[in-house]
C-alpha cells in the first residue's frame, strides 16, 4: 500500500478534523467530473468519512451510465449516503454554463484519464483522434478554470508514454491560462476501490492499463491572467 494510500487525519486552526488522502483534503470543495463507475468519487468519500464537500457528474445520463458501467450502482449508492451531489448529462466543455455548477467556486477539480471515444477503426495513434483528445481538454480547461477558486487546482491524471505524450496537455492548459504547478506519479494502489474504465461506448465497463508513466497534472490560474 502506498504512503497516502490510507486517510490521514489532522486538526484544523478552528479544531476541526481534516482528513486527508494524497493531494485531496475533506475541507476542499471538490468537483469531479467525467467519472466512470464514480469508483474515484467513492473513494474519497470513504476515506472523508462524507461527502458533503465534494460534487461527482458523469458525461452519460444515470440511465447510459447504468447500462455501461455494471459497478456505478453501488458507488453512486454509497456516494448518496455521504451525502454527495450527483450530477449526470455534465459536458465538460460547457460545464460553466450549468445552472447550478456556474454558482459554484472549487478548490480542487479533478479530471481523471481524460479520454474522447474509442471509435471503430481508429487507434490512439491516429492524428485525427489526437486531435479529438486535445479539443476535449481544450474545452475542458477553458470550462473548469471559471469554476475555480482563486487559489485552487485543476488535477488531470494522464498516461505520459505513447502517444499520449504527444497530446501535450501542459502547453494546451497554458494557451487556456493555466499553469502546470505540479507533476506527481499517479498510482492506482493509493487509491483504495478505484477502477479506471475506458470511456466511450465500446468494452466501456472494462480497464485499461495504466502502466509506470501515468501522472497527476496539477495546474493554477495564471496570474497574468484574470479570473472569470
Amino acid at each position: 500500500m502506498g504512503e497516502a494510500a490510507a486517510a490521514v487525519s489532522s486538526e484544523s486552526g478552528e479544531g476541526k478534523r481534516e482528513i486527508w488522502i494524497k493531494h485531496y483534503s475533506s475541507s476542499h470543495k471538490i468537483l469531479l467530473v467525467g467519472e466512470g463507475d464514480f469508483s474515484f468519487s467513492a473513494c474519497l468519500a470513504k476515506a472523508f468519512g462524507s461527502a458533503n464537500n465534494m460534487i461527482a457528474t458523469s458525461y452519460d445520463n444515470l440511465d447510459k451510465l447504468l447500462e455501461k458501467h455494471l459497478t456505478a450502482r453501488s458507488h453512486l449508492d454509497d456516494l448518496k449516503v455521504l451525502g454527495c451531489t450527483l450530477l449526470h448529462g455534465i459536458n465538460v466543455k460547457d460545464m460553466h454554463e450549468d445552472t447550478f455548477l456556474k454558482a459554484q467556486r472549487f478548490d480542487r477539480i479533478i479530471f481523471n484519464f481524460p479520454h474522447a471515444g474509442h471509435y471503430s477503426g481508429l487507434r490512439e495513434i491516429y492524428e485525427v483522434v489526437i486531435l479529438m483528445h486535445q479539443k476535449l481538454l481544450c474545452d475542458f480547461f477553458s470550462s473548469a478554470r471559471c469554476l475555480l477558486n482563486e487559489n485552487g487546482e485543476i488535477h488531470v491524471s494522464h498516461r505520459n508514454d505513447y502517444p499520449y505524450y504527444k497530446w501535450d496537455i501542459t502547453s494546451l492548459a497554458k494557451e487556456r491560462g493555466l499553469l502546470l504547478k505540479d507533476m506527481v506519479e499517479f498510482q492506482k494502489e493509493d487509491y483504495s476501490g478505484y477502477e479506471n474504465k475506458r470511456g466511450g461506448d465500446i468494452m466501456s465497463n472494462e480497464t485499461f492499463t495504466l502502466g509506470n508513466m501515468s501522472f497527476t497534472f496539477k495546474f493554477s490560474l495564471s496570474k497574468d491572467l484574470e479570473h472569470n
